[in-house]
């Protein structure tokens, strides 16, 4: 059992992560992955824990909390008839598959791996959403058998790589497919479940590297960081929701935006050594 005083800076600083996650959940739609991975990291960084193989237990306590959001997320947008579960039933094995794919991988990446493909993939996220026109377009329709065969392990994977769920990837995919943006957004919710839920069962089987590991680790899942990210964002993410009807979203994305950037820059710069 830890001592309290190692406790209490680590409870602290997980409560604040939560929080700020919610709410950027509830005022831009996005999914907090993107932000706990990189809070993890460093927070427990911060504390003296890691650094052999502390990028897992980040993206796999990242993905748990995804587990329970999505199932919340799926659920409400459910009500409004929102959800496609066709897309959904078509695209969710190769999401699972590819998403214990990504597990396989990362389990055997040093950090230095896992925090640069987290730093290009977390740009080049930050740049879409920048960038990014609502009228680009790919095609009329969702791709194909074969389409949706190469594409759906393809989200998994990387989403696992990133500890994110399945927004970053598949709302664009959506969107340049001509799916109406909300229900992109509410069909890819139920994509982040369907990869969170298989990836956070193999990391809790898959033993830890190294001996400097936070407390309260089962597999490669944080406890503590899963439990109070999930009490948080409970609490604040309907005060992100007030604020983006109060706010013009337009501008606070755009910051955002710059804010991942920033996030994935600085992982570049740890897994270069500088």
């Amino acid at each position: 059992m830890p001592e309290l005083s190692e406790l209490l800076p680590m409870v602290a600083l997980i409560l604040v992560i939560g929080a700020f996650a919610g709410v950027i959940a509830g005022l831009l739609g996005v999914g907090g992955g993107i932000v706990l991975v990189p809070a993890y990291y460093f927070a427990f960084e911060g504390l003296g824990y890691g650094p052999d193989g502390l990028m897992q237990i980040c993206l796999a306590t990242s993905l748990a909390t995804i587990m329970v959001t999505s199932m919340r997320s799926v659920h409400a947008h459910n009500k409004k008839g929102a959800v496609d579960w066709a897309i959904l039933k078509g695209w969710g094995p190769g999401i699972a598959i590819g998403a214990l794919f990504g597990v396989g991988v990362a389990s055997g990446l040093r950090n230095e791996v896992l925090m640069l493909i987290f730093g290009v993939l977390g740009l080049s996220v930050g740049l879409y959403m920048s960038f990014g026109q609502a009228d680009w377009r790919l095609g009329d329709a969702m791709p194909g058998r074969v389409g949706t065969m190469v594409s759906s392990p393809v989200i998994g994977f990387l989403s696992v790589l990133m500890g994110i769920g399945g927004g970053s990837f598949g709302v664009p995919l959506m969107t340049l497919y001509s799916q109406p943006i909300h229900r992109a957004v509410a069909t890819a919710a139920g994509f982040g479940l369907l990869l969170a839920v298989p990836s956070v069962i193999a990391f809790l089987l898959v033993s830890g590297e190294g001996t400097n590991r936070p407390p309260f680790t089962l597999g490669q899942v944080n406890l503590v960081g899963f439990a109070l990210v999930v009490a948080m964002t409970l609490l604040t993410t309907p005060l992100g929701v007030r604020l983006a009807h109060a706010l013009d979203p337009k501008p606070l994305k755009r910051v955002f935006a710059v804010f991942i950037m920033i996030m994935a820059l600085n992982m570049l710069r740890k897994a270069m050594g500088f």
